[in-house]
């Protein structure tokens, strides 16, 4: 890990580790046969797997960029009882940064589920605030509708009022259309296929380049472009995604950032045989 440095003229870019929780093995692999990954992946008895949440701190000079914001510490009795998620580490793994929640100048919301979105805002025990008071934070308009208005294929992925209600009255959001260039060196790239206005984050540092796919790509097993999760609203967007993010990372010699992978968060152009 680096430290954020004000001094430092690049791009600094650093995994931060916002908790662990489980969820359906099946609905995460999608088509993927059981045959393939049973022998390789642990589920509990509920036949649930573990998917890190992983987030992203882009640091510039004069900006400190989070990319999502796990599922915070509002979840409800039934929500834990199916997730089973650990302590929400978000705030303790920026303190170990020195970053505080008044540092952080955006907030990069990929999509809008409840583990990207959940940590938007943090209940107090009596009273509930943004967590990042500062910040603007950059959402696909068509996601906010979305999540807004879900639906009924979506009803049961959104849950505005409970998780965006302080967000919309703050009034510190950009809702965004396409791709957007929001600061030097850090793109954001509409690609849909995960959910309506799902976008992915690409960082260009003087000597590196990476992709954060988020769940386009969560886990290391999603590298396959068959691969998708059963959660993906279109397949045929998610693979289209991801033919653009490999040749990206062919292009750049770049390092793709896994999400949602317990083992692994950067994966080199040269692992990926698409990338050959």
């Amino acid at each position: 890990k680096v430290i954020c440095d004000k001094n430092f003229m690049d791009i600094i870019v650093n995994r931060i580790d916002a908790g662990k929780y489980w969820t359906d093995s099946g609905a995460s692999f999608g088509v993927l046969p059981r045959a393939i990954w049973g022998k390789e992946v642990q589920t509990d008895e509920l036949h649930r797997r573990m998917l890190a949440l992983n987030l992203l701190l882009i640091c510039l000079p004069e900006r400190v960029i989070l990319v999502d914001t796990g599922l915070g510490n509002r979840l409800s009795e039934k929500q834990i009882s199916i997730y089973n998620p650990s302590p929400f580490m978000l705030p303790v793994s920026l303190a170990e940064l020195g970053v505080r929640d008044i540092d952080v100048t955006d907030v990069i919301l990929t999509h809008l589920h409840f583990d990207h979105c959940g940590g938007v805002i943090t209940n107090f025990g009596d009273k509930e605030r943004l967590t990042f008071p500062r910040a603007k934070y950059w959402i696909q308009k068509s996601e906010w509708e979305m999540a807004k208005h879900p639906d009924d294929l979506n009803k049961a992925s959104y849950d505005f009022e409970h998780q965006l209600y302080l967000l919309e009255q703050s009034n510190q959001y950009e809702l965004i259309e396409g791709n957007l260039d929001i600061a030097e060196g850090v793109t954001l790239i509409k690609t849909g296929g995960h959910t309506v206005g799902s976008q992915i984050v690409e960082i260009d540092t003087s000597s590196e380049f990476y992709i954060y796919p988020a769940d386009i790509i969560p886990t290391f097993f999603h590298i396959s472009l068959a691969v998708t999760s059963a959660y993906d609203l279109s397949r045929t967007e998610t693979y289209k995604a991801k033919l653009y993010i490999y040749s990206r990372l062919k292009e750049k010699k770049g390092t793709l950032l896994l999400n949602h992978d317990p083992q692994r968060w950067e994966v080199n152009f040269s692992e990926i045989k698409y990338c050959k």
